[in-house]
């Protein structure tokens, strides 16, 4: 399958798109956050970015969904900063480290080297643009440098969920694979762990872009995602994640067919210490009930984490080379 940003490449549409994601970076509105500071002057706002990318790490990560991950690894592009605050953040060294992160700068020329890098010499079946929403303009950017090189290879959206409709109407073409999370359904507990009041209305009206964009998972004959969305949902301990209103609502507005990636690899880490609701992992009936859920629901497309997995997938960014020690 072809992606389809070579096709926008080819007749121009591309470069226009990137000339109006960049003039957006004036009066900042890029994520629903909408700052309004220029960050093309050195302003920054809400994410604690400019104008240049951020990349703390780039890896062949293989320890994200089979269809991705494949036999070569995914091909993950770490960015720094974040537009929401999670208390539980496992990325919280780059995500909420923004004087540290500075340093982590690069061009949109050398984001666009790294994408080739993953691509040619790791073998990597896609790119995986984790954390990109305050990074549209820069990605765009670097895939019109990257694709007239030889990239061709499809694009992973892998975002928090909480990302600007008119923005993603910009990407409509160019990202093959969108990896939204659905955290919560219970705009108190998004502003209490993650700072964002609006929450699930934002995230409810972005991931039904995403689904109208590429609908339904496509894999090829080897078994690895080409296009479509795959919703991604973190257990929390104490219900804190509205797990059933979040899979009942996918279910009903989207299809039982979406594909989805319930996950309960909880770990308390960073900030959870505040709050004693969060200082533990999820509990086997936390678990059961999810899972039971998933069967009642008939949702049939996807995946279920192991409750084993709570330790395995937490990455340290401190460490040389690959944050993933299991992957060494």
């Amino acid at each position: 399958m072809i992606c389809r940003y070579i096709s926008l490449y080819e007749s121009g549409e591309l470069a226009k798109r990137a000339e109006r994601l960049g003039r957006r970076l004036a009066s900042c509105d890029i994520c629903p956050r909408d700052c309004g500071v220029n960050r093309l002057s050195g302003e920054t706002g809400y994410c604690h970015s400019g104008v240049l990318p951020i990349v703390s790490s780039y890896c062949d990560h293989h320890g994200e969904e089979p269809v991705l991950s494949g036999s070569r690894g995914s091909g993950t592009i770490f960015f720094a900063n974040c537009n929401l605050r999670c208390l539980y953040c496992q990325n919280h060294q780059i995500s909420q480290n923004w004087i540290k992160q500075k340093a982590n700068e690069i061009t949109c020329h050398k984001l666009a080297e790294n994408m080739l890098y993953l691509q040619k010499e790791l073998g990597c079946h896609n790119i995986n643009l984790v954390s990109p929403s305050h990074f549209v303009p820069q990605i765009v950017e670097a895939l019109l440098e990257a694709v007239p090189l030889g990239f061709n290879i499809p694009l992973v959206y892998n975002t928090n969920g909480y990302d600007s409709l008119e923005t993603l109407r910009e990407l409509d073409g160019i990202i093959d694979i969108y990896l939204p999370d659905f955290k919560y359904f219970d705009n108190k507990n998004a502003l209490e762990l993650s700072g964002a009041a609006n929450y699930v209305e934002t995230a409810q009206a972005a991931i039904k872009e995403m689904y109208r964009q590429v609908g339904n998972l496509i894999i090829d004959d080897s078994g690895i995602a080409q296009r479509g969305l795959i919703v991604r949902h973190l257990i929390l301990p104490n219900r804190l994640s509205d797990s059933r209103e979040v899979l009942k609502w996918l279910a009903g507005e989207l299809s039982p067919e979406v594909t989805i990636s319930v996950m309960s690899q909880y770990h308390p880490v960073h900030r959870t210490l505040e709050l004693p609701s969060l200082s533990r992992s999820i509990s086997q009936q936390e678990f059961d009930e999810v899972f039971n859920l998933v069967v009642e629901l008939g949702m049939e497309n996807g995946w279920v984490q192991q409750l084993e997995a709570a330790e395995y997938y937490v990455p340290d960014f401190e460490r040389k080379g690959h944050p993933f020690a299991f992957e060494i």
